[in-house]
């Protein structure tokens, strides 16, 4: 007896010490030492400017059968793949977005890595927005360090996802299983190469430019809705047109709304960029109705850079969306609602173009802020998720993570950039303390970040170096029973949230940045 318990206590010591070892593994920092610290502000007024764009689509995917329709891989329900290459494995393509096991069954339309580079003499940025759900913050350090082998005189790169739930999973949370990530590495190699790549094509289109400035505050609000109280709406669009300084082309434009790409919703299993597609596509060629030209386009690279999606911000499927042109109202998820919502978009955005109260800005100064912050990981299943190596994610120290905030002026416009999905209320105020929220306090994150950016024109980047889930007001989160506004269950974004103190954090932290940037 007492030689089982000894062996048992020294079984249960070895394995106590495997896992510690495997956690210190799992949770290490994969850039360890890294940070952002960046103060700049140009001191010449001439801004020479470029656009590009690089085709991300996955390639050589396996496709299956969906038996019963349920947009699920279930070998238990009957469901098939082809196994093009022999090897007794089903190679998905793995969608992102809404559920796990939703593998890609073909391609909708491409995905892209769009870029823009900016470049004062003495402050060059690059800007790029890829069609992704996320990217987290270790992997953009990734794509960084490719982009400075061919590129290093980029004083910083910003890397933002428009947040597409028809896309490839990047994240890990939606595999085949709950427990499986759902990441491809050689597919993610491809992304980085291609942010890599789109960005070196921009830096060398670099032309002598001139800025257009642009806002729409009231004709998208048909086109998104919010889905969680306080009903704080973004819909308002803020363009930013780049022209050729010489000859007057445009080189490119910069499209800022908050909405979820998912249109498409949850049934779809075709890799797509949802909406962006055709709102950009149309932006740059014109929009057609059969076979004639209705409206031209710009030409140039458009970029969609997503804004303050929390909430949730979304077009949900009991929202109808008209063409603009036929007026036919499509109420059912579908590629022609999608396409009808592109129409839209972009109509509205070359009518606003077109307006002539829009003046050109000649010469404008460049300025950048931006910083490495550490977040804290309350949320117990992101810690599993990490453990089980779902998300491929470094720890800076115990529950804390690397993240990133950073804001940059060009002219009378100012672009502000935060890691994850922002609740509106947080950007334009409107935050409440409801009754059966866990905290019972005032609202923490106030002023409201829009009454603190500099400028006339403000712009804000969502997703932006970072993939961390809903920002939600602290005085809003609700875990605990009873829930606030009649919930039934725990609120949504709280359960893919890093936590509570994610958006005091966040806040301070843009407020130090803004004040350093109008200093």
């Amino acid at each position: 007896m007492k030689k089982f318990l000894f062996g048992f206590l020294i079984f249960l010591g070895v394995s106590f010490l495997g896992i510690w070892l495997f956690s210190l593994y799992q949770f290490r920092d994969r850039y360890q030492g890294y940070s952002v610290d960046i103060d700049l502000n140009s001191s010449q007024n001439e801004v020479l400017a470029g656009f590009a764009k690089v085709d991300i689509t996955p390639k050589n995917f396996e496709t299956w059968t969906d038996v019963n329709v349920d947009s699920r891989y279930k070998q238990e329900d009957g469901d098939t793949f082809e196994d093009a290459n022999g090897d007794g494995k089903f190679d998905a393509i793995w969608l992102a977005g809404f559920h796990n096991s939703r593998p890609a069954q073909s391609v909708l339309d491409p995905l892209w890595a769009r870029a823009m580079v900016l470049d004062a003499g003495d402050v060059k940025i690059a800007l790029c927005v890829i069609d992704m759900v996320g990217f987290g913050n270790d992997e953009v350090i990734t794509a960084r360090k490719l982009i400075l082998e061919t590129n290093p005189e980029l004083d910083y790169v910003i890397i933002a996802s428009t947040h597409v739930h028809s896309s490839p999973d990047l994240i890990g949370q939606w595999g085949s299983s709950d427990y499986t990530s759902g990441v491809d590495p050689e597919y993610l190699s491809q992304v980085q190469l291609g942010i890599r790549d789109a960005v070196a094509e921009a830096s060398m289109a670099l032309r002598p430019a001139v800025f257009r400035y642009a806002v729409e505050k009231e004709k998208l609000k048909p086109l998104v809705g919010d889905t969680r109280k306080p009903m704080v709406f973004d819909a308002s669009l803020n363009l930013m047109q780049v022209l050729d300084a010489e000859n007057g082309k445009t080189l490119g434009t910069l499209m800022n709304w908050g909405n979820h790409p998912e249109t498409l919703w949850s049934d779809n299993i075709q890799i797509s960029s949802d909406f962006p597609d055709p709102w950009r596509n149309m932006v740059e060629s014109g929009i057609s109705e059969g076979d004639t030209l209705v409206t031209e386009g710009v030409g140039g690279v458009a970029i969609f850079l997503n804004g303050a999606i929390g909430g949730l911000m979304t077009t949900h499927p009991d929202m109808a969306v008209a063409d603009p042109f036929s007026g036919q109202l499509l109420e059912k998820q579908s590629p022609d609602k999608m396409r009808a919502q592109g129409k839209a978009l972009a109509k509205i955005t070359l009518e606003t173009l077109r307006d002539t109260v829009w003046k050109i800005e000649n010469k404008p100064n460049l300025s950048v802020r931006a910083k490495s912050i550490e977040l804290k990981m309350d949320n117990t299943l992101f810690h599993l998720a990490a453990f089980l190596g779902i998300f491929d994610r470094g720890f800076t120290s115990w529950k804390h993570i690397r993240s990133e905030v950073s804001a940059w002026t060009l002219g009378s416009a100012t672009f502000v950039h935060v890691p994850g999905e922002l609740y509106p209320e947080i950007l334009h105020g409107g935050i409440e303390s409801p009754p059966g929220a866990d905290y019972g306090i005032d609202p923490v994150e106030v002023p409201a970040l829009q009454t603190l950016i500099p400028g006339k024109f403000k712009f804000f980047g969502g997703l932006s170096n970072d993939m961390i889930g809903y920002i939600v007001p602290k005085s809003q989160w609700d875990v605990e029973p009873p829930f606030s506004y009649d919930f039934k269950n725990r609120p949504y974004g709280e359960i893919n949230s890093l936590g509570p103190e994610t958006a005091p954090k966040i806040h301070a932290e843009v407020v130090k940045i803004l004040k350093e940037l109008d200093q």
